[in-house]
């Protein structure tokens, strides 16, 4: 906080600076530089070490330099001053595999090869990195960025603490860098040898670290959230990976993403891939995976694929991640939010590397894992009269097509319902939707808003005919009303909440579960709190 309040003074002179010269041009260099300071003193705040945009290749945008110049050249100057005068060499050796270093310079590369070093961490945000490939050396560069002073965000530090050991494991030596080698890349650097030995004490190995680098020097809040973090239990690596991809999901787009994907992922971790067949599905894929004790199994595909191997993954600690391959991609929908329509890939991606992860409900319907919903009527038709074909060709208009003609020719239906232990009622409605998890673009689910899929309960909605047995545009328009303020407004449906929903029909029932078409007498649908760990947003 203290750097924050500093850059902000400093701001508010030059303004007062730049009012009080007549030059119109000083004015606007001072006014320039304190509006740098500015944003750099709010990233400071909110701890945002992203603001100079600076690339996992080291490289800041031509349109961040320009606009941050004060601040950058300013930084670059005192960097350059500290480290002529630094007291310790600018890289040294913590261990067989590790080392520390200040900010590296081309003249490094000679240092960097008579130790066999081929995998730099940079954890600077403020500088550009070296363009290690017009060096023509092999070196794998990563840089996560991170403020002078500051602390890497939980995302920041798993990411960081995997690449280190997956580096290691290759048989390559890391060196850890930030601008003077003496707080971040110490952080780092600490947090990954507490990651080797759970029972360590933070202060003995910072007091190793301390005995080749003795500028290595925590500040007080870098030394708490360290301390905080191993006694938590968060320094753990977990890079054993295994990928379920199945290649005729969607629009077939595994042949065109399998190398990125697998490029992407193998630099964090441990990754064996599998994919399914006509003989075998993500189910046996899944047991297969589990029982090599994985610390994530990713499904890469469709609702469908995810929902198989989320099936043997619930109830377990095994870490389930979602690449969206399919046509409609739900569930990455609710987890990742309205941008897994248009980087489904790349995003996914980003979130498996940060590795954060989140417990969220399941349910279960006649003994079929319930991940989304269970729809009767509208939903059920939808899914029915989407072709397969055309939802190849043309992704969810294919389920916009099918909703518009099952609402033409929309029947209503007798339904016995039985909430919780409370008595048994009679509900004649088009649509009945028993929603454990489900986007905002899922209207019929949205009566009470979009559902909570980490509350416990499942979310029931219902529409309710008008005299002519019928349900009108209205009704839709008003759910979908809901959807957007996310909250139940609809006066043309019915919303509740349970643990179990009990359903039966005199003449059977006609419905989809996460997409799947069946027919049962009777559903029983109950709710499995917090039973699966998956990847979403950091929150």
């Amino acid at each position: 906080m203290w750097a924050a309040i500093s850059y902000l003074i400093l701001a508010c002179v030059l303004i007062f600076i730049g009012w009080e010269i007549h030059s119109i041009y000083f004015s606007l260099f001072f006014y320039w530089t304190a509006l740098s300071l500015s944003l750099v003193s709010g990233a400071y705040i909110f701890n945002i070490g992203k603001i100079f945009r600076k690339r996992e290749n080291g490289v800041i945008p031509f349109y961040i330099r320009w606009a941050f110049i004060p601040f950058l050249l300013g930084a670059q100057v005192y960097n350059a001053w500290s480290r002529k005068h630094d007291k310790v060499p600018p890289i040294q050796q913590i261990n067989d595999n590790l080392f520390l270093a200040c900010r590296l310079f081309p003249s490094d590369i000679d240092t960097l090869k008579s130790n066999n070093i081929t995998a730099i961490l940079d954890v600077t945000c403020e500088f550009d990195g070296l363009e290690w490939s017009s060096t023509q050396e092999r070196i794998n560069y990563l840089n996560i960025p991170v403020l002078d002073h500051s602390v890497p965000t939980r995302s920041q530090l798993n990411q960081a603490i995997n690449w280190i050991h997956h580096q290691i494991q290759k048989n390559n030596k890391v060196v850890v860098h930030c601008a003077l080698g003496r707080g971040r890349s110490v952080f780092v650097m600490a947090a990954y040898l507490l990651s080797q030995n759970k029972h360590a004490d933070v202060h003995d190995v910072l007091a190793q670290i301390k005995e080749t680098r003795e500028t290595a020097n925590l500040n007080k809040r870098q030394l708490r959230h360290l301390a905080k973090r191993h006694k938590s239990g968060e320094l753990v690596i977990k890079n054993r990976a295994f990928l379920i991809a199945n290649p005729v999901s969607g629009t077939k787009i595994w042949q065109e993403k399998e190398q990125f994907i697998i490029a992407r992922l193998s630099t964090y971790y441990d990754l064996t891939v599998m994919t399914t067949s006509p003989d075998i599905n993500g189910i046996e894929l899944a047991k297969q995976a589990l029982s090599e004790n994985p610390d994530i199994v990713i499904a890469c595909g469709g609702d469908g694929t995810v929902a198989e191997v989320a099936s043997v993954l619930v109830n377990t600690p095994c870490k389930l991640g979602i690449i969206p391959l399919g046509t409609a991609n739900a569930l990455a929908h609710v987890l990742m939010g309205i941008s897994s329509k248009f980087i489904p890939v790349e995003q996914a991606c980003d979130l498996i590397i940060d590795g954060q992860s989140t417990l969220i409900d399941t349910a279960y319907c006649n003994d079929d894992l319930m991940l989304l919903l269970a729809g009767i009527g509208f939903e059920h038709a939808m899914i029915e009269k989407a072709d397969r074909e055309f939802k190849n060709k043309f992704g969810q208009l294919a389920y916009l097509t099918g909703f518009f003609q099952a609402f033409s020719e929309q029947k209503s239906q007798q339904l016995n319902v039985k909430l919780d232990d409370n008595a048994p009622m009679m509900i004649t409605t088009s649509s009945f939707v028993v929603a454990n998890a489900a986007p905002f673009t899922t209207l019929l689910a949205q009566g009470g808003g979009q559902p909570n899929h980490s509350d416990g309960l499942l979310d029931i909605n219902w529409l309710i005919p008008n005299k002519e047995n019928s349900t009108t545009v209205l009704s839709i328009a008003e759910l979908m009303f809901s959807s957007i303020t996310q909250s139940h407004l609809a006066i043309n449906s019915q919303h509740t909440n349970a643990k179990k929903v009990e359903i039966s029909s005199e003449n059977g029932i006609k419905y989809v579960i996460d997409g799947e078409v069946k027919t049962a007498d009777r559903l029983v649908i109950e709710i499995q709190p917090a039973s699966l760990n998956v990847i979403s947003k950091e929150i």
